[in-house]
């Protein structure tokens, strides 16, 4: 084998000041600039994953991407859910699930829709006859100076996407869970330390934090784990389609102690070890990724 050489982890990645760019909601990866980085060509698989059946929303971009590829060059069979206007950058993602050996599944729709997340797990489990990981990986993010800015609408969108979505799949997942399976859920700084202008984005991974310890309680007598990864500041679309002001862009993650924002490539291996046999005994465990920045 020849050795890794070490990497500075303050230079590895591009640091502020970034260009000022906007897209429509939800975005996409591949019209950012630079492009994030989810493990496409770096991410080198070891058959952690061997035979696993997986479903990851957000897939198409984001951790949800970086999971997706990293499951797939781990040996698992990969379903990705994301929001239609997203399909560019996730049939990127089947391509790159496919050249890893592995079936790659989509599964579009919007997970506000409580018929639709009860069908989504359905689907998965139909096209990948069976299912022992999910990941709860979509979020909705829109960034509001003031509550007196959040319509009852946006609120609502929110809400659903990052809780009610979330409650809704596990509920119609857990049945088909096998003991040995993981459920993972995406959470965020957010949850413990809020910025003011995420006030209802922050409520929600609050939420899901929560939901992965109560979770992790009642279904480990089934032999199911729950965990939680929370990220710091990492370059996604959820930045440049509405979660941050152009001025807090600009600058993103340049306030964290290694002077930069994270790349989604960077908590892949996190997801991977949440699911894998050899981490077997986290369970109820929040696992973070913040640059240096506070844990819980």
């Amino acid at each position: 084998m020849t050795p890794e050489k070490l990497q500075d982890p303050r230079t590895k990645f591009p640091k502020p000041p970034f260009k000022g760019q906007e897209q429509p909601w939800p975005g996409l990866a591949g019209k950012m600039e630079p492009r994030p980085d989810h493990g496409e060509k770096s991410y080198k698989g070891s058959g952690r994953l061997s035979g696993r059946k997986a479903l990851i929303t957000g897939g198409d971009s984001g951790m949800g991407r970086a999971a997706a590829i990293a499951y797939a060059r781990e040996g698992a069979d990969v379903a990705i859910n994301y929001f239609p206007t997203e399909e560019p950058d996730a049939q990127e993602v089947i391509t790159l699930i496919k050249e890893a050996g592995r079936k790659g599944v989509a599964l579009p729709g919007d997970l506000r829709d409580e018929e639709f997340c009860r069908k989504l797990i359905a689907d998965a489990v139909k096209e990948l006859g069976g299912l022992d990981i999910l990941v709860c990986n979509a979020a909705r993010q829109q960034t509001r100076e003031s509550i007196l800015d959040i319509s009852s609408e946006d609120f609502d969108a929110t809400m659903k996407t990052n809780v009610y979505a979330v409650f809704w799949m596990i509920k119609a997942a857990v049945p088909h869970l096998q003991p040995g399976s993981s459920i993972i859920i995406t959470t965020s700084e957010q949850a413990y330390d809020p910025s003011a202008d995420l006030h209802d984005y922050a409520q929600t991974k609050a939420a899901n934090m929560n939901a992965a310890k109560s979770l992790a309680k009642q279904l480990a007598s089934q032999g199911i784990r729950v965990n939680g990864v929370a990220p710091g500041p990492i370059w996604t679309p959820l930045q440049v389609s509405g979660g941050a002001t152009q001025e807090k862009l600009k600058k993103f993650g340049g306030d964290t102690p290694l002077g930069r924002p994270g790349q989604p490539v960077e908590l892949a291996g996190i997801y991977v070890q949440l699911a894998a046999n050899d981490g077997s005994f986290a369970t109820g465990q929040i696992y973070g990724s913040g640059g240096g920045s506070g844990q819980p």
